[in-house]
């Protein structure tokens, strides 16, 4: 089984009311998964980070349920996808640790995990997601 992973993070104001939007689609573009998650006051890049290590935690869930081959996540933050692949230095100290916090998490998958930058426009589920989550904070 393979999963493409979406996740967006945002926050009003940097740092503002921050939140972020999860989708897990499975091999036949079904919807499996979908969380919507308030940070508080972060940055929109750390709110990126934090989306992206809690869609990790599910996927260490997950995994205990079914057997994965492949896992593809699609960012619209083209700042976290170079640096969790490592092709841009991460200068930020918090960004730094949460960078980390995701790398550990991946050495625990016994499988492949591949991140993938995108258009905003391509991540419009999981953006509807942290909007939600930080409509939901507001209230």
């Amino acid at each position: 089984m393979q999963l493409v992973i979406h996740t967006d993070g945002g926050s009003r104001g940097n740092p503002g009311l921050s939140g972020g939007g999860i989708v897990v689609l499975d091999e036949q573009q079904r919807e499996i998964y979908a969380d919507s998650l308030p940070f508080g006051k972060k940055t929109n890049n750390e709110a990126e980070y934090l989306t992206v290590l809690a869609a990790l935690h599910w996927l260490q869930r997950f995994n205990g349920q079914q057997t994965l081959e492949k896992v593809r996540f699609v960012l619209d933050s083209k700042l976290v996808v170079e640096q969790l692949t490592k092709r841009w230095k991460i200068k930020e100290p918090r960004l730094k640790k949460l960078a980390q916090q995701c790398w550990q998490l991946l050495t625990t998958l016994p499988f492949p995990v591949e991140f993938f930058h995108v258009l905003r426009h391509e991540n419009a589920r999981a953006d509807l997601l942290a909007n939600q989550a930080m409509d939901k904070a507001q209230e």
